[in-house]
């Protein structure tokens, strides 16, 4: 954020520089002294020319456009900029700079004039003398003090006065440089709004992510300890030697989702852990016609998964793929090379449970989750072929 301003405050600087630089560059080429440049800085036009669209452009950029144009109030902003282009007209700011500077320079003005000759052609009885001046071979028209000769030809040029607003004068000039400083002010405050609203849009969706990912785990969590606390039941009712062993368990099993699963990210060997302890848990019940492989493979050091996000298949596992009356066999591997996490699980499907019946929360909400967390840097396929239900999950971190 510092630095974006810091950029937008060196852009601003930067064109405001070149602006008020462009009328000296411009003026110093119509003075006639080396001290041109000095003249027109150290004028009150120069001053009223950029002051006066510097004030309109921030007015219009900070101001109207937000207070107006993004609300749709387009007549008021209308009849604002209106007024606006008025107060241009009246102030002149270029022709007022031009015509100010060139005169001062040319020094015209503050000195008599011997013999003061009319301006324009001359009717003589031979005709129209051509020698005379001709005030269409001047540059920028007459100037204000020979406008005032030519209504009193008595009057003699001394120190004058030059208003702002010359009568009956428009400043096409200013009046342009009005309407591009308006245009550039509404295109900067439209993408400063465009700007800002990409970034709530994006604030946003991050915001709506981790309240996702956090739902998501509220979910997991009650219905994982529900399905444990079940089997513990089991076990007590048939009065199973194994049933405090199995207390046991499960107290190592909520401490980790307690104290662990609150983070986004937990050590991997520590879910490895959480899946021994769960595994042994669910053999307490398995009978004989159930095989269960489980392998672990590969160099496990500081390798980092979110909590329970294999906890969840390997509960399905366990749940639709387990039966007293046929033979079952269910296969858990996971492979760690480096960031890569390969994990693959299997059960045979016995068809009073079809896989269909898998559309609970556990397995949706961890595609949302794996979505979320590793876009574009996970695979996962579940697939049903050869009366096996095949769960594959690649990450690579």
């Amino acid at each position: 954020m510092i630095r974006s301003k810091a950029t937008t405050f060196f852009i601003h600087a930067a064109g405001w520089l070149v602006f008020l630089g462009f009328p000296l560059l411009f003026m110093n080429r119509t003075q006639q002294s080396s001290t041109g440049t000095y003249t027109v800085l150290f004028s009150p036009y120069y001053w009223l020319f950029c002051l006066t669209y510097i004030f309109m452009f921030y007015l219009n950029a900070w101001y109207l456009v937000p207070k107006f144009v993004f609300r749709k109030r387009y007549i008021w902003y209308g009849f604002i900029v209106l007024l606006l282009s008025g107060c241009v007209y009246f102030l002149q700011p270029f022709d007022n700079l031009l015509l100010h500077n060139l005169v001062k320079g040319n020094k015209p003005a503050t000195t008599a004039v011997p013999n003061p000759q009319p301006i324009g052609p001359q009717i003589t009885p031979t005709g129209i003398d051509s020698s005379a001046p001709n005030q269409q071979n001047m540059p920028f028209g007459p100037l204000p003090h020979e406008d005032l000769r030519m209504q009193d030809p008595s009057l003699k040029p001394t120190n004058r006065v030059i208003f702002i607003h010359q009568s009956g004068n428009i400043d096409m000039v200013g009046l342009f440089i009005f309407i591009i400083v308006m245009g550039l002010s509404v295109a900067i405050a439209t993408v400063q709004k465009w700007q800002l609203t990409e970034q709530m849009v994006t604030r946003a969706e991050a915001e709506k992510a981790h309240a996702e990912l956090s739902f998501l785990k509220a979910q997991i969590n009650p219905h994982f300890l529900f399905n444990t606390l079940n089997n513990i039941y089991a076990l007590s009712v048939t009065n199973s030697e194994h049933t405090s062993e199995s207390i046991m368990k499960l107290s190592n099993i909520m401490r980790y989702v307690t104290d662990e699963v609150t983070e986004d990210f937990v050590l991997l060997q520590n879910e490895i852990d959480c899946i021994n302890d769960y595994i042994d848990l669910q053999r307490l019940r398995l009978g004989k016609k159930t095989t269960l492989d489980f392998e672990v493979s590969g160099e496990i050091n500081n390798q980092k998964i979110p909590p329970l996000i294999l906890m969840t298949f390997i509960e399905n596992v366990f749940k639709y793929g387990v039966s007293k009356h046929q033979r079952s066999v269910i296969n858990i591997c996971l492979r760690v090379n480096g960031n890569q996490m390969l994990f693959i699980c299997k059960n045979t499907i016995f068809e009073k449970r079809p896989a269909t019946e898998r559309k609970g929360i556990g397995i949706a909400n961890n595609r949302q989750r794996l979505q979320h967390i590793y876009p574009n840097k996970h695979r996962l396929d579940i697939s049903s072929a050869d009366g096996n239900f095949t769960v594959e999950l690649e990450i690579n971190a």
